[in-house]
């Protein structure tokens, strides 16, 4: 990497002439106009009457504070994009700053385009304001109706991750990221300004990162901007940067510095290109981002009845509001908005005037129009090889241990293989710890920090590695965002109790498909965010209580059934089945819940196709109610769970054989619901089938019981569902001694079966007895010997 630090060289250029000056600023004061008209007006968008209170918005949302400084960024991303022909899109940070991302959107033609009803003329520009965060319409962030967008500043943190995404595998692609100086003390962001060290000059893309330092949040000072220039220059330099500063207020000294210093890393950007791009040994480079510092609400209002407003936190949102009925704000708002001369910068009939015009790029190079932020315009199927290949042969049910996840390594090694520029996995340091290291075979983990000669063995890193390794699960699911949203395909798996840590991030993104899936018909499907949760609840025997959560797909069950779905494989084979579906499948969150430690395997990979296919099914081999009525159904849902229900079964087929019993397992979670709430849903009579309409149900579930209670509840045997789950009992426990403990082992299964079927209470006191016996016997074994017994271990299907 090389040594040189920040630069203020080209701070002292003035490259703009005066033309050139007059031009970009005209442009930048014609978005904050229509920043502050999205923010302020409903009619008489240009002024061309005098300023009335019915031309104000009743209800005033929206923030100013972040807007000037992204439009400004914005400005002068052009003039360079125009010069040198670049491939650039544009990530907003800051929250809520959609106005200074729309203005240049309408600005550039692209929202008209978009939405012919919002023209480019005095009635367009009405609807445009009149839309922004006004009910029915667009909120005040940068949502999925922005063109030019595939990041949502609703929640903070997350853009500069997104950014590194969506230049992995894109040589040609310049991401300009403008963070926030709020955003920028979130832990996500924190975590991704190491992004630098996974990104290969060769054949990624650039992230040009731009903090605008602009002083506030809501109503604090941040901490980057009250911390001297030489510690802040310290910290970036210290993240791999080589940092630029612009700084200052006075418009036309910002802008020749702007363009001075965006001159120089355009220059600096093609360096490294061309050197990492020769053939030559590939070295990290020191890439180069700005500290952009302005006034919070710059080019506003300076000061209102004696308060501050520019370049403080009275900026952020709203400057002033009570303008209907306040004559002295109605004439403020006048001053502010004829402050930036609409009548210089728009025609007779409300268009942008032509010499402006010409300023924005065009086609797709225009930011706002550019493919890679509608990446499913760019997205192609990804080219899988047949998982029947794959498959654990299963010659008898329940008598073969396979690891799960380990077939699966081997089919997304070869999907890797077939799809090396589109496909890439993401996971926090756990792929061999997941038992999918075959990918290894074809990729190793990406790494262009420092490399020791120890990493030869086995370390498993190359600078040309493809798969993305980081502990950091926020940095991970964001990189992957980026990939996906940008027109590419990917897979991330993590521990299971550890997927928390993304819950919000999971939020967003299921919030974000759900409004581009069902109401931006515009933005065309991207490939599914694919989810592996392993290293499971049931397996933790050495981490214990802190690693037991299977709470995730609760979450997951919370968000728009439009784009979630959940899938929980009982074995290796339904793995791949699922994992072969959820790859080609568009617009969706897949939840699949898998652990990696061995495990009986009970289909044949045909078994599984159909299976999977329904989604839930009867076991004919586990059950013995031969196309009668049932006295009792026992059902699973999940890997463990699904083993010790079938040991269970097994019992009361020897001791009860009489017992009419049917045996039924879920694989999409989704199917416990009704198909009116969930397109995977079961329709009354499907599931009156299965489960009887007034039959006893015992379901042993792999996460927390409720859940199935509440996906369950409007059907019509639901008051005779009686589950079992997790209940956050456990620690450093055997196997068979935590299902004990939370009553998902055989032994209460059995018991509970006796309890639920009425003929079987009076009659089965010594079973009941046997298996009261078995749970102390096991228990005390496992405090003994620290393992569970053989006969648990070594137990399999009966012949």
């Amino acid at each position: 990497m090389g040594n040189t630090l920040s630069s203020d060289v080209s701070l002292q250029a003035t490259p703009l002439d005066d033309s050139e000056l007059r031009a970009i600023d005209g442009w930048w004061r014609a978005c904050n106009y229509l920043s502050v008209g999205m923010i302020y007006l409903m009619d008489n968008p240009l002024l061309r009457e005098p300023l009335k209170a019915e031309h104000v918005k009743a209800r005033l949302l929206g923030h100013w504070g972040a807007s000037p400084a992204l439009s400004f960024v914005w400005a002068h991303l052009n003039r360079i994009i125009r010069r040198d022909d670049l491939n650039m899109i544009f990530m907003a940070g800051p929250g809520h700053g959609a106005p200074g991302v729309l203005g240049p959107a309408y600005l550039e033609g692209t929202y008209s385009e978009v939405y012919p009803d919002k023209s480019e003329d005095v009635a367009g520009m009405q609807k445009f304001f009149k839309q922004f965060s006004f009910p029915g319409h667009i909120g005040s962030h940068v949502t999925p109706e922005t063109p030019g967008s595939i990041h949502e500043g609703g929640e903070l943190g997350y853009s500069l991750s997104h950014a590194y995404g969506a230049a992995l595998d894109n040589p040609d692609l310049i991401v300009a990221c403008v963070i926030g100086d709020g955003e920028a003390e979130t832990g996500p962001l924190a975590t991704a300004w190491h992004s630098n060290k996974f990104i290969n000059p060769a054949r990624d893309g650039t992230v040009l990162p731009i903090l605008n330092l602009n002083g506030y949040k809501i109503a604090n000072p941040t901490v980057l901007s009250r911390i001297s220039h030489e510690e802040l220059e310290a910290l970036f330099v210290g993240y791999g940067y080589r940092p630029y500063f612009v700084e200052g207020a006075d418009h036309a000294a910002m802008h020749q510095k702007m363009a001075a210093t965006l001159d120089a890393i355009a220059a600096e950007i093609r360096a490294i290109h061309e050197r990492a791009r020769s053939g030559d040994p590939v070295e990290r480079p020191r890439w180069p981002m700005i500290v952009l510092r302005t006034p919070k609400g710059w080019s506003g209002p300076q000061e209102i009845n004696g308060h501050k407003v520019e370049g403080s936190w009275r900026a952020h949102q709203v400057p002033f509001s009570d303008v209907r009925g306040n004559h002295a704000n109605l004439e403020l708002l006048d001053s502010w908005l004829r402050s930036y001369r609409p009548d210089e910068l728009f025609d007779a009939d409300g268009r942008l005037i032509p010499e402006l015009k010409t300023l924005a790029p065009t086609g797709h190079r225009r930011m706002s129009a550019n493919p890679h932020a509608n990446g499913g315009v760019l997205r192609r199927d990804l080219k899988l090889p047949d998982f029947r290949n794959y498959a654990v042969n299963v010659a008898h049910a329940g008598r073969v241990l396979q690891e799960n996840t380990r077939p699966l390594g081997e089919f997304l090694r070869d999907v890797m293989r077939e799809n090396m520029k589109t496909f890439r996995v993401f996971g926090p340091d756990e792929t061999a710890s997941n038992r999918l290291q075959a990918i290894y075979e074809v990729s190793k983990k990406v790494w262009m920090a420092d490399l020791l000669p120890e990493d030869e063995d086995g370390g498993e890193l190359a600078r040309d590695g493809r798969v993305m390794e980081m502990l950091s699960e926020h940095t991970l699911m964001g990189w992957l965002e980026g990939y996906l949203l940008s027109g590419r395909h990917g897979f991330f798996h993590t521990y299971e109790a550890f997927a928390h840590v993304v819950d919000s991030m999971f939020n967003q993104h299921a919030k974000w498909l759900d409004i581009c899936k069902n109401h931006v018909p515009w933005r065309a499907s991207v490939a599914s965010q694919n989810i592996l949760l392993s290293s499971t609840v049931w397996r933790q025997d050495h981490n214990g209580f802190s690693h037991q959560d299977p709470g995730f797909i609760d979450l997951a069950t919370n968000k728009s059934p439009s784009v979630t779905r959940v899938y929980l494989p009982p074995d290796a084979n339904t793995l791949l089945v699922v994992a072969d579906h959820c790859l080609r499948s568009t617009n969706c969150i897949n939840v699949i819940v898998a652990d990696k430690q061995k495990h009986l395997q009970f289909t044949t990979i045909d078994e599984a196709i159909v299976h999977c296919a329904k989604g839930i099914g009867v076991w004919g081999r586990a059950s013995t109610d031969d196309d009668v009525e049932p006295d009792v159904v026992m059902a699973s849902c999940g890997d463990v769970a699904t083993q010790e229900a079938l040991a269970a079964t097994a019992i009361l087929r020897e001791r009860i054989p009489e017992l009419k019993l049917r045996f039924v397992n879920v694989v999409d979670l989704y199917k416990m619901q009704p198909v009116s709430e969930h397109p995977h849903g079961s329709t009354a009579r499907e599931f009156d089938s299965l489960f009887t309409v007034d039959k006893p149900v015992i379901f042993n579930f792999h996460g927390y019981p409720w859940l199935i209670h509440k996906l369950a509840y409007r059907f019509r045997n639901h008051e005779n569902i009686h589950v079992r789950g997790y209940k956050e009992k456990g620690n450093i426990n055997t196997p068979l001694e935590l299902a004990i403990l939370n009553q998902v082992d055989r032994f209460n299964l059995v018991i509970d079966v006796l309890d639920r079927v009425p003929r079987l209470q009076a009659r089965t006191a010594h079973l009941r007895e046997d298996m009261k016996n078995a749970i102390i016997s096991n228990l005390n074994y496992a405090h003994t010997h620290g393992i569970d017994r053989t006969e648990i271990t070594d137990w399999v299907w009966p012949e």
